[in-house]
């Protein structure tokens, strides 16, 4: 049967007798990464965050959007996509669109964004702090946000938590220790649904900022972070 050959042809090779066939190579299986170029697809998943600062009678709302990379594969990823910041309070207004308009260049950039936390954690107002219901210290409303955004990325997985099941279980017993000897504060629980009550009387913890630390055999002891003066 012949064989019509339409293109040029560019190099060639004499198929021995003895010469066993070449089996075509598989092909290298492709995945796709975020970068800055990627289409935003018509649907994506996020959640929405509320903030309440006892600085301001308007909440304030923060919805992180996720897009799936490479759905039902191994190399199944989420990643954060947009981030948008909406509250009726009009104060804050034009900072807040441009901090939105840059986290979400960053998501869309690709790469490491966890490193936003940090930097929108070491942001402090000049005008000072507030505390949050449950007693835990805010050095600004840009630091709530990267904790806001701390909280998303632990949750998609970005971010694994520091403290594992095993803490968590003994710090859930040292607090029922201590709440058996004393009486446990009401906190008021319209502020924000996330927030956690801790003893009256505690003390600010110097590593998460939280008033959580109480006095446990002998040792200053945070319930919010496990954090020990007896190491």
């Amino acid at each position: 049967m012949a064989i019509k050959i339409d293109s040029k042809i560019v190099d060639y090779a004499v198929v021995k007798p003895d010469e066993p066939a070449k089996v075509p190579e598989a092909p290298v299986p492709t995945y796709v990464e975020m970068h800055e170029k990627l289409k935003r697809p018509e649907h994506l998943e996020g959640s929405t965050y509320k903030i309440k600062t006892p600085t301001s009678e308007h909440a304030i709302y923060v919805t992180i959007n996720d897009v799936v990379l490479n759905p039902g594969s191994d190399h199944e990823i989420r990643r954060p996509f947009e981030i948008f910041i909406n509250s009726k309070n009009m104060e804050h207004y034009q900072w807040i669109s441009a901090l939105t308009l840059i986290i979400s260049a960053v998501f869309r950039k690709g790469g490491d964004c966890t490193f936003l936390v940090e930097e929108l954690n070491s942001v402090f107002d000049p005008k000072g702090g507030y505390m949050k219901r449950g007693g835990r210290w805010m050095p600004s409303l840009v630091a709530e946000i990267g904790d806001v955004l701390e909280r998303h990325l632990k949750h998609i997985g970005l971010i694994k938590d520091e403290m594992d099941e095993h803490q968590r279980a003994y710090l859930e017993q040292k607090r029922a220790e201590f709440n058996s000897l004393t009486v446990p504060s009401q906190a008021a629980s319209d502020c924000d649904d996330s927030t956690e009550t801790y003893p009256s009387g505690a003390q600010m913890c110097g590593k998460c900022h939280t008033k959580a630390a109480v006095q446990m055999d002998g040792c200053l002891t945070c319930l919010a972070c496990g954090d020990s003066k007896c190491g």
